[in-house]
């Protein structure tokens, strides 16, 4: 097996395989990118730090409070007017609970007014002034409001001020915050301005209030300040989506709030506020049981002030008209004893009563917060009074849940279970001491009797005295116990303190940045920077299909690479022998040597042809023909130049000679020889150029004559180079490989596609073309490719210019300019 075919072998395994992703070159094309790369890392760093510098700043702060079950300290075994609503571990998740609901939440936003904001034009944004501004606005909470627009402010004076707006749109949402109403308010289009003084009602359809001074010198004409309200149902869900509370530890009945935000003064008077409505709104369910009491009481005390009075008014008039003013001593014994009875009648009946409306509270009732003591009847039963405290905590929670939790869920059916389980086993426990009642108002009702049929025996007025007298002092006792009872529970609710204690207050001490995080937006940057312009390069490595350099063709091919061609601008294709000494030339030189050893194997000694084709137009085939056949000449050579690319003849122009007569002429009979040859400037250079363009050049290439024209070349000449088509275009070239003992496959580097090396491979291993080797045009040395330089070019052009440059091969002189453009170029 010949050497050749070895070759042609290998490369039909290598081509049957995957090619893998070639990594060094992908490297290599970043590193020749850099500037690229660079450029995208620092736009990113650019982005990111105006990003930095136009974010707002985001402070956290916090404040820490406890939750104590303090015991009212007036609370004994008889005075029992108060209750205990459960630990602490169970008060603290209410408490959570309580601070995140939307309740609370607008009590706080209420009172600070954060639905309004003071700004001040600043470098990037409207910035919020909060308190820090010089005068207060008074907002007419029954009128409406506009949402969302900065209403200007501008001062003539410290008591003068005007009112300037430019809407766009007629019809503006607006806001009436007493009942947080949403309206439309309708506004004047375009600029407007109103003059007001300080103090003045403002009445317009988008504001309505009044300004007041806070720090008049501080005043200047000309200052301008922004008014701009917001949605009150916006800002209650920001801020109550914002609070954060979690426990301080697991060990301590201590809570930590912390709240973020871009105004520290506002979320220091956020978090003091939010602790300070909890702990009111905590004492006032706190005081919730005795408050109702004393309610009570008071209702009943009306009842019993004006008993007294009318029994009081009784007896006075008995006085006056009968002249009764007392009784013996044994009649006033039993008089006692029969007030003793009806009074303990009177106390077990009211116990009665109570029992019943509680049972039928119970019964009807979904509501059970507000239950009246059992205690200010008399009632001192324990499973009574555990029963309503349980009850009643139990509604407390399902209360507070129902801010935060949806109807039906599971909380709440276990809180309902959990009532109605008590509210059970307090019905059975009422109706036993209401029969144990009826008992003890059985027997006293016997006494009663008993005393009253002994007193029945006394004269009329003296029974009808002790009758009124036995009335006035059974109301007298009901109002001193009433009385007693108010106070107890008067007492009892002055004596209560919360339950919420603050332990660390919000305050700004500096510091507490947490954001922007300017490192990482750096960071972010860098990595972006870094990725964007790594994927782009990648893509388009992925995407880019043409040849760009020596690596990439021997992976793709088994066709040996005879030749490398530098980029050389000039103002002809006359390079060799206009430039004799330049690094093109010595390429053409080198091209011409290793063609001698491809040439001695073929051992022939006539005229030698050597065919040079392409892919496509535009890779330099023109160019190197030229050039290759004035190397040859220059050498001593007799040469001829023949163009055979009949369809779009070149290279007659460079040698300053028409193309009226040429090959096409000969082929047709209609030109002898001698006369479409024609004698260049260049010694030993002949040059047959094309001719007329011709309707059949395939059928002419395919004729007798041209064997014929080829065969007598042969005998007159040394070397004969044929320019002929691209072979990837036409047939032509495909049809002339007949009479090539050599052939140059031009390839021009970021040029020619790798799909065109398919073409040339394919009738490479068929055997259609031989002795077929591969020239790279518009080569220069890159760092992603050919990692050192052969077949013949090595010195001087691009890699090694220094020394050896300057001794062997001429160096052009180029303007500052033009150095500047072809170093652009190369990147």
């Amino acid at each position: 097996m010949s050497k050749e075919e070895i070759r042609i072998k290998d490369y039909e395994q290598g081509d049957s395989g995957n090619i893998s992703f070639d990594f060094r070159g992908y490297l290599f094309k970043v590193i020749n990118l850099w500037k690229f790369v660079l450029l995208c890392i620092g736009a990113a760093m650019v982005i990111a730090y105006f990003i930095n510098v136009r974010k707002q700043n985001v402070y956290k702060l916090s404040s820490l409070i406890s939750i104590e079950n303090d015991q009212n300290p007036f609370f004994t075994a008889n005075t029992s007017i108060s209750f205990n609503w459960g630990g602490v571990s169970g008060k603290m998740s209410k408490i959570i609970t309580a601070l995140k609901t939307r309740t609370h939440n607008e009590k706080v936003v209420d009172s600070l007014q954060y639905y309004m904001e003071y700004l001040v034009e600043g470098k990037y944004r409207k910035e919020d002034r909060y308190t820090r501004v010089p005068f207060r606005f008074n907002v007419d909470k029954s009128l409406p409001q506009v949402l969302n627009y900065p209403i200007g402010i501008r001062f003539i004076s410290p008591n003068e001020f005007e009112i300037f707006t430019e809407f766009e749109n007629a019809s503006q949402q607006g806001q009436i915050y007493d009942d947080k109403s949403l309206t439309r308010v309708h506004v004047p289009v375009g600029a407007s301005t109103e003059k007001f003084n300080m103090g003045e009602e403002i009445r317009l359809p988008y504001i309505n209030g009044s300004l007041t001074v806070v720090n008049s010198p501080s005043i200047k004409k000309g200052d301008e300040y922004f008014i701009k309200f917001l949605n009150f149902d916006a800002i209650v869900n920001r801020y109550k989506n914002g609070m954060m509370v979690s426990p301080y530890s697991t060990s301590s009945p201590v809570l930590t709030l912390e709240l973020a935000g871009n105004n520290k003064a506002k979320i220091v008077d956020y978090l003091n506020a939010t602790t300070a409505i909890l702990s009111k709104t905590e004492l006032e369910r706190k005081n919730l049981y005795a408050t109702n009491t004393i309610k009570f009481i008071d209702s009943s005390l009306s009842g019993v002030n004006s008993d007294l009075k009318d029994y009081t008014d009784e007896m006075n008039e008995f006085r006056r008209k009968n002249k009764v003013f007392d009784v013996t001593e044994d009649i006033v014994q039993i008089s006692d004893r029969l007030r003793e009875f009806s009074a303990a009648q009177q106390e077990e009946q009211s116990k009665l009563n109570y029992l019943n409306s509680l049972e039928d509270y119970l019964n009807t009732k979904t509501d059970y917060t507000n239950i009246t003591a059992p205690t200010v009847f008399g009632i001192t039963e324990v499973n009574i009074l555990n029963g309503v405290s349980n009850i009643i905590a139990l509604a407390t929670e399902r209360q507070n849940l129902e801010y935060t939790t949806k109807e039906g869920s599971d909380l709440f059916k276990d809180i309902d279970r959990r009532i109605n389980s008590q509210k059970n086993v307090l019905l059975e426990t009422i109706g036993a001491t209401k029969r144990s009642i009826r008992l003890q108002l059985s027997s006293i009702s016997n006494n009663i009797a008993k005393l009253e049929s002994r007193l029945s025996e006394l004269p009329e007025d003296q029974q009808q005295f002790l009758k009124i007298q036995r009335k006035l002092d059974i109301s007298q006792e009901a109002y001193n116990i009433y009385m007693a009872k108010r106070s107890e529970a008067a007492i009892v609710k002055a004596a209560n303190i919360s339950d919420i204690t603050v332990i660390d207050e919000a305050k700004d001490i500096g510091g507490h940045l947490i954001g922007p995080n300017k490192s990482l937006n750096y960071m972010m940057a860098l990595m972006m920077g870094s990725f964007v312009p790594f994927f782009l390069i990648f893509v388009i490595y992925l995407l880019d299909n043409t040849l760009h350099g020596s690596d990439e063709i021997e992976q793709l091919s088994s066709i040996p690479i005879l030749g490398l061609i530098g980029k050389y601008k000039y103002k002809n294709n006359l390079v060799v022998f206009e430039k004799p000494k330049s690094a093109v030339a010595e390429s053409f030189r080198s091209i011409r040597s290793s063609l001698q050893f491809l040439y001695k194997q073929l051992d022939k000694k006539e005229g030698k042809t050597l065919m040079i084709t392409s892919s496509v137009s535009g890779e330099g085939k023109t160019f190197c023909s030229i050039n290759i056949a004035t190397v040859y000449a220059l050498s001593g050579k007799k040469t001829i130049l023949l163009g055979l690319d009949l369809r779009k003849p070149k290279i007659f122009g460079d040698f300053k000679i028409t193309n009226d007569k040429g090959v096409v002429n000969y082929l047709i009979g209609e030109n002898e020889f001698d006369e479409v040859v024609y004698k260049t400037h260049i010694d030993n250079l002949d040059l047959i150029p094309s001719g007329p363009v011709p309707p059949n050049p395939s059928e002419l290439l395919m004729s007798n004559q041209m064997q014929a024209l080829i065969e007598q070349l042969r005998k007159d000449y040394d070397m004969i180079i044929l320019d002929t088509p691209p072979m990837g275009l036409v047939t032509d070239a495909l049809e002339l490989t007949q009479y090539a003992d050599a052939t140059i496959f031009m390839v021009r580097l970021d040029y020619t596609k790798k799909g065109m090396l398919a073409l040339i491979n394919a009738k490479y291993r068929k055997g259609e073309v031989k002795n077929i080797s591969f020239v790279l045009n518009f080569y220069k040395h890159k760092t992603n490719h050919n990692y050192g330089y052969g077949y013949g070019y090595g010195y001087g052009y691009g890699y090694g210019y220094g020394v050896y440059g300057n001794a062997y091969h001429e160096r052009d002189k180029q303007s500052f300019f033009k150095k500047v453009r072809n170093f652009i170029t190369r990147i």
